[in-house]
């Protein structure tokens, strides 16, 4: 009886790279990488006028669409859709009209405020003596006499307003134009994106990328609403109580100002501190609706905060940072207001990239299978 023998492949023998060539490629992947980055951030920096709006659609559709799934109960997703763009225009546009009469008011006061401003910096002349006396020095150890000179250019206002106004009409209608179509065709963005996946595994994980994603921004933003709108309430019961002009106005710039993190609070801080120099004299009154603003932001950033959004969207402060400081470097103020969703989008999708047993967006997505 015969012995059937199978033939083995020859093996072949890949001769081992040198050093060189290792360190070559990984050059070569490190240089690509790099220049991935930098075309990604240019792209970014060239169509802030398209993404920003766009962007920030998307974020506001995330927020809104709890209100816009309960609509569509009633009626179709487009008159939905119709109807929450229309709920937000005029939200929009009630802030604006409250805002613009204090704010004209307060932009003509603001010579006054920088009078005021300079009448208290000189009884620190003492400090500014001592300033002078060390520029001397420095300019005598320099040899010469190096002089300051600030040139303003003479622009004019109205005409930087026409230029910009029609690049600002266009981005606000293509913000509702894109909000509304979002809106009205987010259920089949999301049908089409699943019909790409081709394992039921990948498809229930991007599926909970997109459940986690919607709660995670949707969730924040409500409540970050409501926070705002409680520190606006509580703002303007202050500023009424320390007899500040126009206190509701103070309270709209602290429920708006407070959507940007870090950011936002600095800047209502100094915007009181020209209000106190505005209204009183004596140093401790002018400090006062300043010192009281930050008191009352410590306790909702400290305390409210963490109690409402903490236990169930927890971030770094540390990434949070670091994403308000490349976003507004990239889209300035429009950037600001999409760091911290945008940061929560990508935590949506790492947790359902790499799964962990028991994390909280498995939780979470439990949670919302149930409701559904």
């Amino acid at each position: 009886m015969k012995r059937l023998y199978r033939m083995e492949p020859p093996v072949v023998r890949i001769a081992a790279k040198s050093g060189m060539d290792a360190g070559l490629q990984s050059t070569a992947r490190i240089a690509l990488i790099i220049t991935g980055i930098v075309a990604a951030l240019a792209a970014l920096d060239f169509g802030q006028a398209f993404l920003a709006p766009v962007c920030l659609a998307v974020v506001t559709g995330l927020m809104a669409s709890p209100v816009a799934s309960a609509l569509e109960r009633l009626i179709p997703a487009s008159l939905a859709a119709a109807i929450v763009v229309v709920l937000f225009v005029a939200l929009i546009g009630s802030a604006v009209a409250l805002f613009s009469m204090p704010l004209s008011i307060w932009t003509e006061r603001l010579p006054e405020i920088w009078h005021e401003m300079q009448r208290h910096l000189l009884n620190w002349r003492t400090v500014f003596d001592t300033l002078g006396g060390v520029q001397e020095q420095i300019r005598t150890i320099a040899g010469g006499k190096a002089e300051m000179t600030v040139d303003i250019a003479d622009t004019s206002t109205v005409q930087e307003i026409a230029t910009l106004a029609p690049a600002l009409v266009a981005q606000i209608i293509l913000f509702l134009a894109s909000l509304y179509f979002f809106l009205a065709t987010r259920h089949s963005i999301r049908a089409s994106v699943l019909s790409l996946c081709f394992s039921r595994h990948s498809r229930l994980r991007t599926a909970r990328m997109f459940r986690d994603a919607e709660w995670f921004v949707s969730r924040y933003l409500l409540s970050i609403t409501v926070i705002n709108a409680c520190l606006g309430a509580a703002t303007t019961l202050v500023m009424w109580m320390l007899d500040v002009p126009q206190p509701y106005l103070w309270g709209m710039l602290a429920f708006c100002l407070n959507y940007i993190v870090y950011i936002g609070p600095a800047a209502m801080a100094l915007i009181l501190l020209g209000v106190g120099l505005a209204t009183w004299d004596s140093p401790p009154a002018i400090f006062l609706p300043m010192a009281a603003y930050l008191t009352l932001n410590m306790i909702e950033a400290q305390f409210v905060t963490p109690q409402v959004i903490g236990r169930s969207v927890t971030l770094n402060p540390f990434f949070v940072f670091l994403s308000l400081s490349f976003w507004i470097w990239i889209w300035g103020p429009a950037g600001g207001l999409l760091a911290v969703p945008f940061l929560l989008i990508g935590n949506a999708v790492i947790r359902n990239s790499l799964p962990v047993r028991g994390a909280p967006s498995a939780r979470i997505a439990h949670k919302s299978d149930k409701k559904s």
